[in-house]
């Protein structure tokens, strides 16, 4: 049924779809603006670095492209593009709307629509449909409409695209029956649901669930610290309990493309029906407020050695906002190094994945990152551990560090601060 499939947005959701679906026979054309993405493709590079080159250039059945005039020649157009929120924490549908336009331009008979971005419950049904509808075709009749909402989890190599049991929903009956085909063949499981809403409202619920948690014990470990207890301690000793809790871990905030944005579209939503949604927005404040508690920690480790923040040397160990992938969106630690230059530290940092501190929306520094090696590490006041990349020896480096603060349980010991 759908042999040819597009592809729009060729980023850390859409490349690994690409993968999937050229790995069970299908034809598969891959679209995106960014003409850099697009040639690199085309000379089977890989731009994300847990997708191995060899892997692109493996694919013989795949085509990438910036001609949108092309988007007429799939059977199925699945869209995974951004879905940010603007600095007053609403919701930027921008990428969606202007995708779902250039869609509608050449949108045929018999083409199946999914939407796979993150959104708030509404959004297939309000937003891109009407759009659709432009081109003068009838949903579940002349075209297919579905929201699949994406799960990928970069760099996790237990829980991959095949595995994670697919939500899909449908306009229709006959648009989940379609989509249903479409993704059944990638998919170890699909979930069918009632409506997209649903779809969409699981999708936030899924990330608000991580983001309350992970809030949860942020605001105990900021507790527990003034206690002189250990919040990593607690955990582990909680987590022995084989029913009723599940652990998660405190950090220097929250990051990636998901858990920071995803609730504040439904606390957006959630004014349309005068409802004020108290624990998100809670949550979030914790959150947000975690690369300030790092840097007071810093400032309080500093001082104990009878040294000011102002003028410290500091060194950032990791920029991505987990380990082992090369993915900067909302890591808290740009926020953390964009506070420490505030206040007059001299900054500097190391990640393996950004030889060069790139130039990003918020923030911007004309750095590179440093060498890890014993006599760079000996004449920093103090190094501030934000993300624990496998490749870091932790123990080495805190053998050649003066001062150290955790703020992800690595290291132990004397020079040692947690955060």
């Amino acid at each position: 049924m759908h042999e040819r499939v597009g592809i729009i947005g060729l980023g850390y959701v859409g490349l690994p779809l690409v993968i999937r679906f050229c790995q069970v026979g299908k034809k598969v054309i891959g679209f995106d603006i960014d003409r850099e993405k697009v040639r690199a493709l085309q000379n089977g590079k890989s731009y994300i670095s847990h997708i191995a080159e060899e892997t692109i250039s493996s694919l013989s059945s795949f085509e990438a492209t910036d001609d949108m005039s092309r988007l007429g020649e799939p059977d199925a157009l699945i869209i995974c593009v951004p879905t940010p929120i603007t600095e007053r924490r609403e919701p930027d549908l921008v990428f969606v709307e202007s995708t779902a336009e250039t869609v509608a331009k050449y949108l045929r008979k018999g083409q199946l629509v999914s939407l796979e971005s993150s959104t708030y419950p509404g959004t297939t049904r309000e937003v891109v449909l009407p759009i659709l509808e432009k081109s003068g075709l009838e949903v579940g009749k002349n075209f297919y409409l579905v929201y699949s909402p994406e799960r990928e989890d970069p760099g996790n190599e237990i829980h991959t695209l095949k595995t994670i049991p697919k939500i899909v929903s449908g306009m229709t009956e006959n648009c989940l029956r379609r989509g249903v085909e479409l993704y059944s063949p990638i998919v170890d499981r699909v979930i069918p649901v009632s409506s997209p809403e649903v779809a969409e409202a699981a999708k936030i619920l899924e990330n608000t669930y991580r983001a309350v948690n992970i809030a949860l014990v942020n605001e105990l470990k900021v507790l527990l610290s003034r206690m002189g207890i250990d919040i990593w301690e607690v955990i582990d000793a909680a987590a022995t309990k084989p029913f009723g809790f599940q652990a998660f871990y405190p950090g220097p905030g929250i990051g990636g493309h998901c858990i920071p944005v995803d609730p504040f579209y439904l606390t957006w939503k959630a004014k349309e029906f005068d409802f004020s949604t108290r624990f998100i927005e809670l949550a979030g404040e914790i959150n947000n407020s975690m690369p300030d508690y790092v840097v007071s920690r810093v400032a309080d480790a500093l001082n104990e050695r009878e040294k000011s923040l102002k003028g410290s040397r500091i060194l950032v160990l990791g920029l991505s906002y987990k380990k082992d992938v090369d993915d900067l969106r909302e890591s808290p630690s740009l926020r953390v190094i964009d506070l420490l230059v505030k206040k007059g530290a001299q900054v500097d940092y190391n990640d393996p994945y950004f030889p060069t501190f790139p130039s990003l929306r918020k923030f911007h520094f004309p750095l590179s990152s440093v060498p890890l090696t014993e006599a760079n590490l000996s004449q920093y006041d103090c190094v501030v551990i934000l993300t624990a990349h496998s490749s870091y020896d932790f123990s080495w480096i805190q053998k050649h560090a003066r001062l150290i603060v955790d703020t992800r349980n690595v290291v132990d010991g004397g020079n040692v601060v947690k955060a």
